[in-house]
């Protein structure tokens, strides 16, 4: 098969991946600066068994799609190689979905230089109606979506929790919104119309981003004769994400600063070079008590949402950020720049990162848990439950009380804690937690080590080798259920 120009000279390399842990390995080829997680996501998308070459995968899709016209071929080319867009596993498998769906990946249309590429944006997002028009020709709803928000912000410099930062959103998913419109506009001419656009809301006058708010404006036809009844959205996150290289998905906010594998993420180095911060200044303003790396919560995640839900036509859930009972007592907002540490730990050999934020009395006010390890499943549960304790300890809830009830929790993995001369053995993750929050904050040493039985003896009854809770798998789990990390978190 003759390679698409587009891919001549790109520098690749093998990789043995499969699709999930059980799945027999495959030579993947992809672009040498591509971490393994892409390969393992291609693995996922590509049909068959044998061996894979991105370039070729990329191509047994695209030319169906494209027929005659080369110049659509290699826009769609293009947004692979430079990581920018990419479709759904069905279309990659030569399927025809009710709904099928695109994601691009709104940090990869940013260059350090020049900034945020608007044009290459709306270009993209127009290819993605086409292909996917093409591809599912009776498909009347589309599913073209954003991801990676949280990366575009950082390197543009701003903070997620803003204002400002929730202008660019709204003008991004105005955008997306219009120009897809008008992409379906042109194609109900030439194959007769199905639907009316509906009206949305103006967007934004003005956003930080050059260009990007008269755009999103620009598009907008209340009314106009659409192929297609929906065409946006935001959804999670899957193996087009990582394959493309999003760190979060969807609108979310990266709430680590720390990649799986421990080191700073994408994001946070991206902070970095826009505010011209070395790792080495960043640690010194740690240390001297500042907060370099400002981490979103859940607050600002629904601030977000509810920016870009108006202009979008299927979004997830709003984030949980429920206002306080009438009996609670108010909420103590912590200072923007706050104090705290990051304690690198292992429990039974489960590596962890746990991050806090502190008011100025030096009271506890936040915690964070990186699991650079697990899946996508378990670090949401870990994500949402550490949202839900920081709500609860500036709603005034003493850290004594989460201490008395989750000191003793026990779930796999538990055991000998190493990293951390505080505590010495933990019967589960959150046990560790709350031993470790309870000598820091509350001079606690009598709950530093639980007892062995309590961090490593197995449930009575449970098969003998078999993992505690919550990481047994039932019997018969799909594919998709068990397939890697792919590093991309939240939506």
């Amino acid at each position: 098969m003759a390679i698409q120009r587009t891919w001549h000279g790109v520098r690749m390399r093998r990789v043995a991946a499969g699709a999930d842990p059980d799945a027999p390995l495959r030579q993947i080829t992809v672009p040498a600066a591509w971490h393994d997680t892409a390969a393992a996501a291609l693995a996922a998308l590509a049909s068959g068994k044998g061996r894979v070459t991105l370039a070729g995968a990329a191509d047994a899709w695209i030319a169906p799609v494209a027929g005659r016209d080369p110049a659509l071929a290699e826009r769609l080319h293009h947004l692979l190689l430079f990581r920018r867009g990419a479709p759904d596993a069905a279309i990659w498998r030569g399927e025809a979905p009710i709904e099928p769906g695109f994601v691009l990946n709104l940090a990869a249309f940013h260059d350090t230089g020049l900034g945020f590429d608007v044009a290459a944006f709306a270009e993209a997002v127009e290819t993605a109606v086409v292909a996917l028009s093409l591809a599912a020709p009776s498909a009347l709803r589309l599913r073209v979506r954003l991801a990676d928000l949280a990366g575009l912000l950082a390197a543009l410099g701003l903070d997620y929790r803003d204002a400002a930062a929730q202008g660019v959103a709204a003008c991004l998913a105005a955008l997306l919104r219009g120009r897809a419109e008008a992409a379906s506009a042109v194609l109900a001419e030439r194959l007769g119309a199905r639907a009316s656009a509906s009206s949305w809301p103006v967007p934004p006058a003005f956003c930080v981003v050059p260009g990007l708010a008269e755009a999103a404006r620009a598009f907008r036809r209340p009314g106009a004769h659409l192929r297609h009844a929906a065409l946006t959205a935001v959804a999670d996150a899957d193996a087009p994400e990582a394959l493309l290289g999003v760190a979060t998905g969807g609108i979310a906010p990266a709430f680590s600063p720390l990649d799986q594998e421990g080191g700073l993420s994408q994001a946070t180095r991206s902070w970095l070079a826009a505010h011209d911060l070395s790792a080495e200044a960043a640690l010194a303003a740690l240390l001297r008590g500042g907060d370099p790396l400002p981490v979103a919560d859940a607050e600002s995640h629904a601030a977000m949402h509810d920016a870009v839900a108006p202009f979008l036509e299927a979004m997830p859930a709003r984030p949980l950020h429920a206002a306080a009972p009438a009996m609670a007592s108010p909420r103590r907002e912590l200072p923007s720049r706050r104090a705290g540490y990051t304690q690198k730990a292992a429990v039974g050999g489960h590596r962890l990162f746990l991050k806090t934020g502190e008011y100025a009395d030096g009271s506890l006010g936040e915690v964070f848990v990186a699991l650079p390890k697990d899946g996508p499943g378990f670090r949401g549960l870990m994500d949402s439950f550490a949202m839900a304790v920081s709500l609860g300890l500036q709603h005034g809830v003493p850290l004594e009380a989460f201490v008395d009830a989750f000191t003793g929790t026990r779930f796999g993995p538990g055991g000998a804690v190493e990293g951390d001369p505080a505590v010495r053995r933990a019967g589960s993750l959150l046990d560790y937690m709350f031993r470790h929050l309870a000598v820091h904050y509350l001079g606690r040493t009598d709950l530093s080590e639980a007892e062995a039985d309590d961090a490593d003896a197995p449930d009575e009854g449970a098969a003998e080798g078999s993992p505690l809770l919550p990481l047994e798998l039932p019997t018969e789990v799909s594919a998709r259920q068990r397939r890697r990390g792919f590093r991309v978190v939240g939506r």
